[in-house]
């Protein structure tokens, strides 16, 4: 980069061009990621037309932002007239209305009229994250008529690695590798070689459906229908491994007790960083004072026993760890298509018997810590025990359960992670530690 510089700073682009262009589209974005604002738009500028609008497309929110606000009206337009729709889409959602209103501004009205029409479809819905630019032939055509097609038409198309075959209506017929085009004879007809047994997927589809079917078929590419049947489009891998990614994102975000971001960290204002975690924890803290509450109502009995109260961080600690255990498992499953909600009795069931088998042996080495190496009182330590037993068993079945619930309720199941299952293992775990004390010490 350095080197890079220098050539701009001494008057010769050209070099800094050079330079440049001998890098992956995505290592020059990379790059233009850690150069000031000034830089990054005279990097940007000596970038031939076509790289630049695929460099383009791999920067930052901000950075893109940047440019735009720095391009003249006919630089904007080269730009636009350069990347693929769905891309142009994706940039066109994350930008502040007066950069959209820019961008709109110079583009022509069939562009306009066909990113107005994405942009109308609902978030995370396939048509979102469609794309337009794909070739599509009649299966009246020869293999040497789709050829020629794909020559004529194929070279501003996002992939041309599946044909799909439509009728005069835009009915999906069929669909056609570009691999069976090449190898076929060129005097065959399309419908004697286009395979009709496709696999699509329509406009309204969740993004993480979508996401299923990708990997279920192990497709690059498949075509998106509207409830008609008629194709309006196709989506392809790039997006989404962007869709898992986000998805990850907003899982991991949520099973943490934080509310999901598109904002890179350094990029977000303090106000924005504690709005996204501040409803969570309040949240969070509010429904811990039910501990509180259980402590008060059994003051007498930790009075009587104050060794009781030394444990109570151990119990709280192994059933919220126990309980996030079962959780997380049960959101991996639901997420990667393993487990359903119908099979909560075999859930359920399993969760249980593994909760007795790991709560004994917590419980009995417990035991043996307690009241050989700690020399506490039996009856306490029988207590203890078979607290930590009983809250194993429930933070497991409720740490399993409670994804399920929130599944079958049209929740995501990450909210049930961590911070949310501890807190209400930690009430039950209280009441059951008092009780068991109550019922074996008289109190």
């Amino acid at each position: 980069m350095e080197k890079i510089l220098d050539y701009i700073k001494a008057g010769k682009p050209v070099n800094a061009r050079a330079e440049l262009l001998e890098m992956n589209v995505v290592d020059i974005a990379t790059l233009l990621e850690d150069v000031d604002r000034d830089d990054l738009v005279i990097l940007f500028r000596i970038l031939p037309k076509d790289t630049a609008a695929e460099v383009f497309s791999y920067l930052t929110k901000v950075d893109r932002a940047h440019i735009i606000e720095s391009l003249t009206d006919k630089e904007i337009s080269g730009i636009i007239d350069k990347l693929f729709m769905d891309d142009t889409v994706d940039f066109i959602e994350e930008m502040p209305a007066n950069i959209v209103k820019k961008v709109l501004k110079n583009t022509d009205d069939d562009t306009r009229k066909m990113i107005n029409s994405l942009l109308s479809y609902p978030d995370d819905s396939a048509g979102s994250i469609m794309t337009t630019e794909f070739v599509d032939i009649k299966k009246e055509m020869t293999v040497m008529d789709a050829i020629a097609h794909i020559r004529k038409t194929g070279v501003d198309k996002e992939t041309i690695d599946t044909l799909y075959v439509i009728d005069s209506n835009r009915k999906l017929e069929g669909i056609v590798p570009i691999r069976k085009i090449l190898l076929s004879d060129e005097n065959l007809l399309i419908e004697d070689i286009m395979d009709t047994s496709f696999v699509y997927i329509y406009t309204l589809d969740d993004q993480e459906d979508v996401a299923s079917m990708f990997k279920k078929y192990d497709y690059f590419s498949m075509p998106v229908t509207d409830s008609e049947n008629r194709l309006v489009g196709i989506i392809t891998i790039d997006d989404i491994l962007d869709i898992i990614e986000e998805e990850n994102e907003e899982d991991f975000a949520k099973m943490n007790a934080l509310a999901p971001s598109d904002e890179e960290y350094l990029d977000s204002s303090v106000y924005s960083l504690a709005k996204q975690r501040i409803m969570w924890l309040l949240v969070l803290m509010i429904s811990a004072t039910f501990t509180g509450i259980i402590i008060r109502q059994y003051e007498s009995v930790l009075s009587s026993v104050v060794i009781l109260a030394s444990f109570i961080p151990m119990l709280m600690d192994t059933g919220g760890n126990s309980g996030s255990q079962s959780s997380t498992l049960i959101i991996r499953g639901l997420a990667l298509g393993e487990l359903e909600i119908a099979d909560y009795p075999k859930i359920l069931w399993k969760e249980f018997r593994v909760s007795i088998v790991v709560g004994l042996v917590l419980a009995f080495i417990n035991f043996l810590r307690i009241y050989l190496l700690e020399r506490v009182d039996f009856i306490v330590s029988l207590t203890v025990c078979i607290s930590l037993f009983a809250t194993v068993v429930l933070a497991k079945v409720v740490g399993g359960m409670l994804p399920l619930i929130a599944k079958k309720f049209k929740l995501d199941p990450a909210i049930m992670a961590a911070p949310l299952v501890t807190t209400i293992v930690d009430t039950f775990a209280l009441m059951v530690y008092f009780s068991t004390a109550s019922l074996l010490m008289g109190l």
